[in-house]
């Protein structure tokens, strides 16, 4: 079995774990309501999805 020769130094390891930050999604505006949502996916406000409902909202 493989094993390292050395131990990983601490900038190096750092580096490659540069990437695993968390992003903040992106959220656009909803061209129906106005509503925040995030793109490519129903509006949880209106229920719009391409100028065409696909979740029928209840009026309270």
């Amino acid at each position: 079995m493989a094993v390292p020769k050395r131990k990983k130094s601490y900038s190096r390891v750092r580096t490659r774990r540069s990437h695993h930050a968390l992003k903040r999604p992106t959220l656009g505006e909803c061209p129906q309501c106005g509503g925040v949502r995030e793109p490519h996916r129903v509006c949880p406000h209106c229920g719009y999805y391409r100028d065409r409902v696909v979740i029928e909202q209840d009026e309270e």
